[in-house]
């Protein structure tokens, strides 16, 4: 089948990637000419595990191609997926879906025969009835369907994701569009997945839910690991407990930092501001959002107290600063709260991350990225370790650090407790009891 995916972020390269390597002709198009052009040169603008490989096996086969060109990617295309950003708008919990809207528009003005037109991005509910009535609005005889059609696809284990998806969901009354869909995720939906057809509506709903219900799985875990570590228990035993419970689910219960990401904070916002629309009161996502923003003010607080409440020339040390590892995604990051914080209090901050120096803390004073984990570790007061990166869970502390008295904070409970004290290491970790 002939693709068009509108938008070169993060779920239109990857889906864009996948679908070509299924056999499909796809074509990814963005308006950021650099982007697009180095797209063609093989420079891939994302850190997504596998996803290199993928765009330079199908570009070489030409099943995969980059353009600006959207006039033309939309005349030459059988299905039309719409998978640009869906931001937060400032000062609301509301989805901007201004960027939906205007390639609504385009492809209105391009429709040359019947098309599917599939939103991929997460939008509220009835997004998909203004979609259709726009392109209406421009074409009240050609046909076309529009369907919902959303990812669920883990950052840093996507292309597994898609390949073996725990179910495809299309939302369309349209029994012709949904043959069609169901014809194209054939080659993965055969491998005993579920396929699963709702209302457009539904679906919409479903993802915004699906988030929302994971995202208070976390906060849940967290706010459990509060009291664990005031009672003397271990959390890792709590989790298995309840995770065992199959109505339960051992997945998302590993306590942490906030949860973060391109999509948690953003679709518990949504659903929220779509619930406020219609006058229902989601009081359990809401307190999800507050739970989610004090824990990381929470975890700067714990350094505080590590550190006996006196930052100023304090040599702080964070591995990983990516909201989980195998992504360089930084969006609503802990570290995006916790370092600003550390270095307006004086502390001298060093950091390194496998996907690179990040932007976000250029400006920042006494804060420095370091090449690799031992310069950031070598004369540090106490080491973070932010983010469960492979190379950072087997790590000789006694051996990197200069400075005898140092101290480690594991944000992600790496490491054995009695191991650290065998070692002498002064060591806190999330959710346990301080062994000493």
């Amino acid at each position: 089948m002939k693709l068009c995916m509108i938008g070169t972020g993060y779920v239109g390269l990857v889906s864009g990637a996948c679908f070509s390597d299924l056999g499909n002709n796809v074509v990814c198009v963005d308006i950021n000419k650099k982007k697009i052009n180095k797209l063609n040169s093989g420079i891939i603008p994302i850190y997504e595990p596998g996803l290199n490989e993928l765009v330079r096996k199908n570009f070489d086969q030409k099943r995969l191609s980059f353009t600006t060109n959207l006039k033309k990617a939309i005349r030459n295309s059988d299905i039309i997926f719409i998978c640009v950003g869906t931001p937060t708008k400032n000062n609301s919990n509301k989805a901007d879906l201004k960027y939906v809207y205007n390639a609504a528009r385009t492809i209105s003005k391009n429709l040359n025969k019947y098309k599917i037109i599939v939103t991929k991005s997460t939008v509220p509910v009835t997004t998909g009835d203004k979609i259709e009535k726009i392109i209406k609005s421009k074409n009240k005889r050609k046909k076309f369907d529009v369907i919902s059609n959303p990812e669920f696809l883990r950052e840093g284990e996507a292309i597994r994701d898609f390949v073996y998806p725990d179910r495809v969901l299309v939302g369309t009354n349209s029994k012709k569009a949904n043959k069609i869909m169901k014809s194209l995720y054939l080659p993965i939906i055969k491998k005993e997945r579920r396929y699963f057809n709702s209302s457009r509506r539904g679906a919409e709903i479903i993802k915004y839910a699906s988030n929302a219900f994971l995202a208070t799985k976390i906060s849940y875990i967290n706010e459990l690991a509060n009291l664990c570590e005031k009672t003397g228990v271990d959390i890792k035993d709590v989790s298995f407990g309840m995770g065992s419970d199959e109505r339960i689910g051992e997945r998302f219960l590993r306590a942490g930092p906030a949860y973060g990401g391109s999509c948690f904070p953003k679709d518990t916002k949504g659903l929220v501001s779509t619930a406020d629309a219609y006058k229902i009161n989601m009081s359990i996502v809401k307190s999800v959002i507050n739970s989610n923003n004090h824990r990381k003010v929470l975890l700067t607080k714990r350094i505080e107290k590590i550190l006996g409440k006196r930052l100023k020339n304090k040599k702080i040390s964070f591995l990983g600063v990516t909201f989980k590892p195998n992504t360089d995604d930084m969006r609503d990051s802990s570290s995006l709260t916790m370092i600003p914080y550390l270095s307006k209090k004086g502390a001298i901050v060093s950091y390194y991350d496998p996907t690179g120096k990040k932007n976000n803390f250029l400006k920042l004073k006494n804060t420095k990225y370091s090449n690799n984990v031992k310069d950031a570790c070598k004369d540090a007061d106490l080491i973070v370790l932010h983010t469960e990166w492979d190379e950072f869970k087997s790590l000789d502390f006694k051996r990197l650090v200069k400075n005898k008295n140092f101290k480690v904070y594991d944000l992600r409970n790496l490491y054995n407790q009695e191991e650290m004290l065998k070692n002498k290491i002064k060591y806190y970790s999330i959710g346990r009891p301080i062994i000493k």
